[in-house]
């Protein structure tokens, strides 16, 4: 059975932020990702997972914009300073938070010369951050419109031309069907890539159960493969979080 990870930013939303650690504890995770961790105090986030007991798996980077601008920017051209700002701005957080992996956000661009700002900025990032992990995640266009990391063959190439060790691939389930209508598929042929992984069902990015995934077969064939990994649920829940979990029984 794979181990499941509770995305904070998600569940238990009729709950105060601090509060959903000890809830996600409570409902039998053992671990929880954050998509922003930005606007709280680090250290209470710290005392949280702490007290609970809670490993710390995903944060993304960069931080949110504020001024509803992008939400990432690693592979826009001319954005590279502004990138180099950011992480290291992320990396203060997780001194003290310890995120298994940092997710960096590839942004909306396009073409072969923000492939080369992706790569340069990665390669900058890994090597910035040795013993940090850090991973890319494909997410479909019809989510997030021009987004520049939109299919695996893409991800496949830029971790190749990237080659660091503690640089790895974001399998998210929900976005998979989005991008290719086969999840399993797209696991057989990039898993193997992969550090961590995020599922919701579709359609409406829900529990994941029942609808066009097959979570059964999915979760078999991680365990066939052995991942070793997290599965973070991040999906937003219909209703009650805790009414919704029988799909982790």
């Amino acid at each position: 059975m794979p181990r499941f990870a509770a995305n904070l930013s998600r569940l238990f939303p009729d709950l105060p932020f601090l509060e959903r650690f000890g809830a996600a504890k409570e409902a039998g995770f053992d671990a929880v990702e954050v998509l922003y961790p930005y606007d709280h105090p680090t250290q209470e986030i710290r005392d949280r997972l702490i007290w609970n007991d809670l490993a710390f798996v995903l944060m993304n980077c960069p931080p949110p914009n504020a001024t509803g601008g992008p939400q990432g920017f690693a592979a826009v051209p001319g954005l590279e300073d502004r990138f180099l700002r950011d992480f290291d701005r992320t990396l203060r957080f997780a001194r003290v938070l310890k995120p298994r992996h940092i997710h960096i956000m590839a942004g909306a661009a396009e073409g072969p010369q923000a492939e080369a700002t992706f790569v340069g900025n990665l390669r900058w990032a890994a090597a910035r951050a040795p013993e940090q992990g850090l991973t890319i995640e494909p997410i479909n266009r019809h989510d997030m419109p021009g987004w520049f990391l939109a299919d695996y063959a893409t991800a496949a190439r830029v971790l190749d031309a990237v080659a660091a060790p503690n640089l790895a691939l974001q399998f998210d389930a929900y976005h998979a069907h989005r991008i290719t209508g086969d999840v399993i598929g797209a696991w057989a042929g990039h898993g193997a890539r992969a550090a961590h992984v995020q599922i919701a069902g579709f359609p409406g990015r829900h529990e994941p159960a029942g609808g066009e995934i097959d979570w059964p077969g999915f979760f078999a064939r991680l365990d066939a493969d052995r991942y070793a990994g997290w599965v973070s649920a991040e999906y937003t829940p219909r209703a009650a979080t805790l009414a919704g979990l029988g799909w982790m029984r």
